[in-house]
């Protein structure tokens, strides 16, 4: 589980000349995420004043160097939130978008899942090997590089809402040529999330995903990400080769801006023209799904209030993924994964807790529906 502590020297961890991470022989996995660099996360309640003075859209997720980083993480514990619940006010465990739908899988759902990704040999990198493993993650598709593990400052305000910016520069990164296509036997699913700067890995992945027979799910990002290079996302959908797609609401709004019908159920429309699943989630007001010619409207399990909203989508989309490898209905798809996004939002960061999956479990028996058997891998 996550580390919980202060951030004032996080940055200055000892970097080694590491070669690539000599893990074990690689084992066919059910679903397979692509993050071609690891992530450690920062998570922190703070007060809107620090907010205020950082560049960029609040509730966003935007790109910081270094130093940028560096002077975020030094202001965050003169801005903690203050908070008379027994929730830690910062927590450091391993991140990413992809990460956090791989882990829930993992370790919350009991499926056979791994990363392809590289991380740095440094502190950060350790760290993210350790949390993933801990949590029964395959990182035999993990290479240890020179160079250092990319970080991000999650700032959570009082409503729950999170501000990102993560530090990319210079991080250790797998390239496309170093995919191999024996990574991928196996699988039926390849996990995904739609980053421009990573169009070279991620369009080689999905052709190689192809070849195999693996069905691909992409994530929308950010709006930022939606907003910036919307012509490109455009065309990715457009080949076809994206299965399943997940957008939140303000990435469905970036999406259809400017159209003659616009929001989330425009997006929706939009996405299943291109994926055979669509799902648009909606916050507080749950989510909505399309199949075919089925659509599905759910709402929301779990607190109306999130503690913090970190790693709602990603583990919305691992109770989903859930569902589908073991073949349950659109509308049960949703709930599992309105059970695992609720779960995640009950404390601070994209890892869920123990007594938060157990919370879960009982949702879902509520609704009908029979809890993994965790010690049964799928």
């Amino acid at each position: 589980m996550g580390a919980d502590g202060g951030l004032g020297s996080l940055l200055s961890c000892k970097v080694d000349n590491g070669g690539p991470r000599q893990g074990a022989a690689v084992a066919p996995v059910a679903i397979l995420g692509l993050q071609p660099s690891a992530m450690v996360d920062h998570v922190a309640r703070v007060d809107w004043t620090l907010l205020e003075r950082i560049s960029g859209d609040r509730g966003g997720s935007q790109q910081v160097v270094a130093e940028d980083l560096q002077h975020i993480l030094n202001e965050v514990n003169a801005h903690i939130f203050p908070t008379l619940s027994d929730l830690s006010s910062v927590t450091t465990t391993a991140g990413g978008s992809v990460a956090n739908t791989i882990r829930g899988l993992a370790a919350g759902f009991g499926v056979s899942s791994g990363i392809i990704g590289a991380c740095g040999d440094d502190d950060q990198g350790h760290l993210f090997i350790q949390n993933l493993s801990s949590n029964g993650v395959d990182l035999s598709r993990i290479k240890m590089k020179k160079g250092p593990t990319g970080q991000c400052a999650c700032l959570v305000d009082a409503d729950g809402n999170r501000t990102m910016r993560p530090c990319l520069s210079n991080i250790a990164k797998i390239q496309a040529s170093e995919l191999k296509r024996e990574e991928f036997v196996g699988s039926k699913w390849l996990v995904i999330r739609y980053a421009y700067f990573n169009m070279d890995i991620l369009n080689t992945a999905i052709n190689v995903a192809q070849l195999e027979g693996v069905s691909v799910s992409m994530d929308l990002a950010s709006f930022e990400m939606v907003r910036d290079y919307k012509p490109q996302l455009i065309s990715l959908l457009k080949t076809g080769k994206i299965d399943l797609c997940f957008a939140n609401e303000d990435e469905a709004r970036e999406l259809t801006r400017g159209e003659a019908l616009s929001g989330p159920e425009a997006a929706l429309d939009f996405l299943a023209s291109y994926c055979k699943w669509a799902v648009v989630t909606l916050g507080p007001k749950g989510c909505i799904s399309k199949h075919n010619n089925e659509i599905v409207r759910i709402p929301a399990i779990g607190e109306s209030h999130a503690a913090d909203a970190t790693g709602a989508g990603d583990l919305f989309a691992s109770g989903f993924l859930y569902g589908l490898v073991n073949g349950l209905s659109l509308e049960d798809c949703c709930r599992i994964g309105s059970c695992s996004g609720g779960a995640v939002i009950r404390s601070l960061s994209g890892e869920v807790r123990q007594e938060n999956w157990q919370w879960m479990y009982k949702q879902m028996k509520a609704m009908g529906i029979s809890p993994p058997v965790l010690n049964l891998r799928k």
